[in-house]
């Protein structure tokens, strides 16, 4: 499959919802994550991304506002030695405490599903980035809608290719039930800087619906991590 470029992909799309990015650089030195969230009522807009130790968390922008903290307050970016889980609930948290325990990431998400916010039954979509800069992706749904079966899959490139990622969403596209994403990780083209790649997926975005994104580049050799938080709220 050819690689499509991260503006055509997020600007064809009004609402993918909650997206992850792994990959690697163009010159192939580093590994690339990247992850956003969008929001179309009050209580999902009203949050920002603050860094977390060596990860992220979200929190309410006004706390006065917040009104059910059950799905949006959680850790989407958790640093494990020298992986990175990064997903869109706290599943982040059953990823790190069952490979604590040195059992795998299909144990782990084999006690998890998609999340409990009928009629969309959510995904749960998880990323982990491994010290060589091999990834795994996968995304726990609803069959068709039908809550009473979980679809998992998980996907492993093992041998990334330089200059390109594959993304993952929530949603196909918006609607009325939030229709789920189908198929495989997309095959996306891994360009420029940090700040270019961050500012690309940014203003890729939905105006109306975009919330945060977290971006990071991980040297490949070293290990060392830079990384952008940019958040609607706060003026960033």
């Amino acid at each position: 499959m050819n690689m499509i470029s991260l503006k055509d992909d997020l600007r064809g799309n009004s609402y993918p919802g909650r997206g992850i990015i792994i990959g690697k650089t163009p010159d192939g030195k580093k590994a690339v994550t990247a992850y956003f969230i969008m929001g179309r009522s009050e209580n999902s807009r009203n949050r920002v991304f603050v860094e977390d130790g060596e990860g992220i968390r979200t929190q309410a922008f006004d706390p006065s506002k917040l009104t059910d903290p059950s799905l949006i307050i959680y850790a989407p970016v958790r640093v494990l030695g020298n992986k990175t889980i990064v997903t869109n609930g706290d599943q982040t948290d059953t990823l790190r405490d069952f490979m604590l325990e040195g059992e795998s990431y299909v144990e782990a998400l084999n006690t998890r599903e998609f999340e409990p916010d009928s009629p969309n039954y959510t995904p749960r979509i998880s990323g982990i980035l491994f010290p060589c800069g091999s990834y795994v992706l996968s995304i726990l749904k609803s069959l068709q809608g039908d809550p009473s079966c979980c679809v998992r899959n998980y996907f492993t490139f093992d041998t990334p290719k330089a200059g390109m990622g594959h993304l993952i969403h929530t949603y196909e596209s918006d609607g009325a039930p939030l229709p789920s994403f189908c198929g495989e990780p997309r095959p996306v083209a891994i360009t420029g800087t940090l700040d270019q790649f961050t500012q690309t997926i940014w203003e890729s975005l939905n105006g109306d619906n975009k919330v945060s994104l977290y971006t990071a580049f991980v040297n490949l050799e070293t290990g060392e991590t830079e990384s952008r938080i940019v958040n609607r709220h706060c003026g960033q």
